[in-house]
C-alpha cells in the first residue's frame, strides 16, 4: 500500500506533510481557548452522564488524539456532549447503580460498541445509513433532549434529591422534594446561570464597548464558564459552605487517563447493543452535520464513511482510557474553527491541554459546587432547543410536523431511547408512505415546442387515443401496486385509449416488485387491445430491463424521448388543446 493511499484511511498522513509554522500558531491559539472553554464542559457532561467527573476529562483526551489522526475534519472537536451523556445514563441507569464499579464499566463496554459499530459501519461505506434519520426529527429529538436534561439537573440547582427518565417523573420528583431546597445552594447555582446566560448575550457587546479588539472580547466570552467556576469554588471554600449543605466535586484522582477494559460479558453486550446503535447513529448525526458545515465555509471536503472510522476509533479509544461514549460537539467545534484552527493538529493541543489539567489542576477543583457544573450544562443545553423547526415544518409538510412533534413528545414522555427510536421509525415511515404514493402527473405536448406538461398545469395538446402518464418517483415494492391501480382507473371506460406510454424521465431505479407490476400492466393492457410504451428510460434502469424478459413481451416500444413517441403514435389532425384545470398553479411546474 502506498502513502497515499493510505493517507486515505489515515487523513494525518495528508495534511501532516504541508504543516508549517503558521498552521501551528494557528492551532496552538485555538486550542488554548477550546482547553479553558473544555475543563468545565467535560466535568459537567460526565455528571450528567452519572459517571465521575474526572470521566469527562478522559474521555476528551485519547478520543480527541484518535480522531485527530483518522477523522478529515479539520476544525471538529470530538469528546463528551449533552445529548450523547444523557443517552448514556439511559441506557445504563437500569442496569446498575451510579457511583457502583458496574456503573463505571457499563459505560465503558457502551463507548466500546459504539466504537466498533462505527467502524464497521465506516469500512462497510454504510454512513448513508444516518440519512434514515431525518432533519426534522433529528431537531425535534435535540429539542426535547434539551428540555430533559434542563429539567434534570434543577434538582442540583435547588440543592434537593430527585430522579426520572421523562419529563413528568422529573417534574413530579422535583415537586415532591422542593420543600427541601437548599437556599445556598440556589443562590450559588440560580446566580451561576444567571451569569452565563449574561455572557452568552452580554458580555461581548460590553467588552466591545470599552475598547477591546473582537478576538480578545471572543475569547473573554469563551472564557465565561471558567469564571464562574473559579469565582462559586473560592466562595464555597472561602465561606466554609460545603458544611452548609452545599454538594461539591471533592476530590478527582490526579493523573492521566488509566488503561480500562470494558466488559465482554454476552449478557452485558446484549443489554447495550441497541443503545450503542442507537448513540452511534445520532453522534454520528450531529457529528456529520457540524463537519460538513464548517467544512463548506473553508471549501474543504469531509468523508462520510472516513468519519464513522475516526468517530469509531475514538469511541474505541475512549472505551479502553476511563471514558464513555463521544462525538463531535457542536459548541466546542465552533469555538475551534472561530479561534482559527487550521489542521486537525488543534485537537492533539486541546488534548495535551486537558492532560495537563488532570494532572495538575484537579486539586483545585476540590469545592466546586455541583450547582456550577449544572448552571453550565443548562445553559448549554439550551442553546440547542429550536422551536421554529415547528413553525417551518407545518407551514412547508404536515407529516414533517406530525414527525417532529411525535418525536418531542415521545422523548419528553417516555425517554431518550424511545424517543430517537420513534424518530428512525417515524423517518423510514414517512419516506415509505411517500414514496409509496409517488407524484403521477399526465401530461401533453406544449404547443410550438417539445416539451410535455402537465395538463391540469399547462395548455397543452393531448390526442384522445394516448394517455402519457409521468412517474416522478422510482418504481420499488412500496409503490408498485400504487402505479397498477393508476393506470387502471385511467382506462376504465375509455374504449378510445390505444396507447398509454410511461416517460420514465424522473425513474432512477425498478426493483422486482415493480417489474413485475410492469409486466402485470403490459398483459392487461394487451388483452385490452391498449399498448404500453415507454419514453426516456435512464441508461441505468435500461440496463436491467435488458436483462430480464419484460422488453422482449412489451406490446409497445420504447422511444428515446417523449416528443419521438408522440410524433410515431399521436395522428396530428386527431389532437386536441386541453385547457389546464388549474389555470393558477405556478408557471414551470408539472
Amino acid at each position: 500500500m502506498t502513502l497515499k493511499s493510505l493517507g486515505r484511511y489515515v487523513p494525518i498522513l495528508q495534511w501532516g506533510r504541508s504543516y508549517d509554522k503558521q498552521a501551528f500558531s494557528s492551532d496552538l491559539l485555538a486550542a488554548v481557548i477550546v482547553t479553558i472553554m473544555l475543563i468545565p464542559q467535560s466535568l459537567a457532561y460526565a455528571l450528567l452522564a452519572g459517571l465521575p467527573p474526572e470521566a469527562g476529562l478522559y474521555a476528551s483526551i485519547a478520543p480527541i488524539i484518535l480522531y485527530a489522526i483518522f477523522g478529515t475534519s479539520r476544525a471538529l472537536a470530538v469528546g463528551p456532549v449533552a445529548v450523547v451523556s444523557l443517552m448514556t445514563a439511559a441506557a445504563i441507569g437500569s442496569i446498575a447503580e451510579q457511583g457502583t464499579m458496574g456503573y463505571g464499566v457499563a459505560a465503558l463496554t457502551l463507548a466500546g460498541l459504539s466504537g466498533v459499530i462505527l467502524l464497521v459501519l465506516g469500512l462497510l461505506k454504510l454512513g448513508f445509513l444516518a440519512n434514515f434519520l431525518s432533519h426534522p426529527v433529528i431537531s425535534g429529538f435535540i429539542t426535547a433532549s434539551a428540555f430533559l436534561i434542563a429539567a434534570s439537573q434543577l434538582k442540583h440547582i435547588l440543592g434537593i434529591g430527585g430522579g426520572g427518565d421523562t419529563l413528568p417523573e422529573i417534574l413530579l420528583s422535583l415537586g415532591e422534594n422542593l420543600g427541601q431546597t437548599n437556599l445556598i445552594t440556589l443562590t450559588l447555582g440560580g446566580g451561576a446561570t444567571a451569569f452565563l446566560f449574561w455572557v452568552r448575550k452580554g458580555l461581548k457587546p460590553l467588552l466591545r464597548s470599552l475598547g477591546l479588539g473582537p478576538r480578545v472580547a471572543d475569547m473573554a466570552t469563551k472564557a465565561g464558564p471558567v469564571a464562574a467556576v473559579v469565582a462559586t469554588t473560592l466562595a464555597v471554600w472561602g465561606l466554609g459552605l460545603d458544611g452548609q449543605g452545599v454538594k461539591i466535586v471533592g476530590a478527582v484522582p490526579q493523573g492521566l487517563p488509566p488503561l480500562t477494559l470494558p466488559s465482554f460479558s454476552p449478557d452485558l453486550v446484549g443489554l447495550l447493543i441497541l443503545p450503542a446503535f442507537l448513540i452511534s447513529i445520532i453522534g454520528f448525526v450531529e457529528s456529520i452535520s457540524v463537519a460538513q458545515t464548517l467544512a463548506a465555509k473553508k471549501r474543504q471536503r469531509i468523508n462520510p464513511d472516513q468519519e464513522l472510522i475516526g468517530l469509531g476509533a475514538a469511541n474505541i479509544g475512549a472505551a479502553f482510557t476511563g471514558g464513555y461514549p463521544v462525538t463531535g460537539g457542536f459548541a466546542r467545534s465552533v469555538v475551534n474553527f472561530d479561534a482559527g484552527a487550521e489542521t486537525a493538529a488543534a485537537g492533539i493541543f486541546t488534548a495535551v491541554g486537558l492532560a495537563v489539567a488532570a494532572l495538575a489542576l484537579t486539586p483545585l477543583i476540590y469545592f466546586l459546587p455541583i450547582a456550577t457544573l449544572s448552571a453550565t450544562i443548562i445553559v448549554a443545553v439550551l442553546s440547542l432547543v429550536d422551536f421554529s423547526i415547528l413553525k417551518r415544518s407545518w407551514i412547508y409538510s404536515k407529516e414533517d410536523f406530525i414527525a417532529v412533534v411525535a418525536t418531542i413528545l415521545f422523548t419528553l414522555g417516555m425517554g431518550v431511547e424511545t424517543g430517537v427510536s420513534a424518530g428512525v421509525i417515524l423517518s423510514v415511515g414517512l419516506h415509505l408512505y411517500r414514496t409509496s404514493q409517488p407524484h403521477v402527473a399526465e401530461v401533453g405536448l406544449v404547443p410550438g415546442t417539445q416539451h410535455f406538461r402537465n395538463i391540469t398545469r399547462h395548455t397543452v395538446l393531448t390526442d384522445p387515443t394516448i394517455v402519457t402518464i409521468r412517474i416522478d418517483e422510482s418504481l420499488y415494492f412500496a409503490n408498485a401496486r400504487f402505479l397498477e391501480d393508476y393506470v387502471y382507473d385511467r382506462l376504465a371506460g375509455n374504449g378510445e385509449i390505444r396507447h398509454v406510454i410511461l416517460q420514465c424521465s424522473a425513474i432512477n431505479e425498478i426493483d422486482f416488485s415493480a417489474l413485475e407490476s410492469l409486466e402485470t400492466i403490459n398483459q392487461l393492457l394487451d388483452e385490452m387491445g391498449v399498448k404500453l410504451h415507454l419514453s426516456e428510460v435512464k441508461g441505468p434502469v435500461m440496463d436491467g430491463l435488458q436483462k430480464t424478459h419484460f422488453l422482449e413481451a412489451l406490446t409497445g416500444q420504447v422511444f428515446l424521448s417523449q416528443y419521438d413517441a408522440w410524433h410515431s403514435l399521436a395522428p396530428t389532425q386527431d389532437s386536441s388543446l386541453t385547457v389546464p384545470v388549474q389555470a393558477d398553479a405556478p408557471p414551470g411546474h408539472g
